[in-house]
């Protein structure tokens, strides 16, 4: 989720991202 973070171009790979961390990344 932090790599994730620090790239605002994977706005798609967020949808990803809070399914694997259970909405963790969604904060």
């Amino acid at each position: 989720a932090a790599l994730f973070l620090a790239s605002d171009d994977s706005s798609f790979i967020a949808g990803i991202d809070l399914c694997v961390d259970g909405g963790k990344a969604q904060i």
